[in-house]
């Protein structure tokens, strides 16, 4: 569903965030990138919807080319990739029935979108979303009034109402007290089983890949060094193995918390 060929990313400062990167990530999956701060995470993730340009090699979605696509080819491309910030990027001054409705801009033409105007067909699609996600009963709500977990939800939300066939998550639950983590972790889990919408996620937590991921992809400075299928892994052999992603051995119940970003 998505491949990486050969792919590199310098940036203007000289930094090479990544090193001719070469994956592919099937359709269903429930990816999980994991890697040091400064690793290539978002980067990678961001080239994926081209919020980023590559420098070398090429991204596909679906046999299409991410890294060529402009105009309408690259709006339709974005509107079937969802996507989940770790600062939730949603507008606090507005309802949260006006962010979800915000996913169905790539559907509408531009001038009714800047004057807030989606047909009831749209408006449908955001309730079942918020319904998803267990909080329809804020619809109303001004975003400001919701905790940081409730907004993330919203944000949740607001990429479901894309419809999309693949949903990004760049460190969703890194602002996250640990029960509402658990309680976002659930929701992207379950968007990806019942809905079959393949999932890659960034995150800053080792045990939460091991608990949601059918897939741990590791990076270390721009290179990929680790992939596994998570089916019938062997945990002790996982955190063990992930010395070649951290440079240290990693304890059954260390998040690194203070060393990965």
């Amino acid at each position: 569903m998505i491949e990486f060929k050969n792919v590199s990313k310098v940036y203007a400062n000289g930094v090479k965030a990544l090193n001719n990167i070469n994956l592919k990530i099937d359709e269903g999956e429930f990816v999980a990138i994991i890697g040091l701060s400064g690793a290539g995470k978002s980067t990678l993730l961001r080239l994926i919807n081209k919020l980023i340009e590559s420098s070398g090699g090429e991204v596909l979605f679906e046999g299409q080319s991410v890294t060529k696509a402009k105009g309408k080819e690259l709006i339709n491309i974005r509107r079937q990739i969802g996507m989940i910030f770790q600062g939730f990027n949603i507008v606090k001054r507005m309802s949260v029935l006006s962010n979800v409705l915000s996913g169905r801009v790539a559907y509408n033409p531009t001038w009714k979108t800047i004057l807030g105007i989606f047909p009831e067909e749209d408006k449908q699609i955001a309730y079942r979303a918020l319904q998803r996600v267990d909080i329809i009963e804020k619809v109303h709500n001004r975003a400001s009034d919701l905790s940081g977990g409730q907004q993330q939800r919203v944000a949740i939300a607001r990429a479901l109402a894309q419809q999309p066939k693949i949903m990004l998550a760049d460190e969703p639950v890194a602002s996250l007290d640990p029960i509402t983590t658990i309680q976002v972790m659930d929701y992207l889990k379950k968007i990806n089983v019942e809905d079959g919408i393949t999932t890659i996620a960034n995150l800053h937590h080792v045990d939460l890949a091991l608990k949601y991921a059918t897939r741990v992809v590791g990076i270390k400075a721009g290179d990929i060094v680790y992939d596994i299928q998570m089916k019938n892994v062997n945990k002790e052999k996982f955190f063990r193995d992930l010395e070649m992603v951290y440079g240290r051995s990693i304890q059954n119940d260390d998040v690194l918390g203070a060393n990965n970003g």
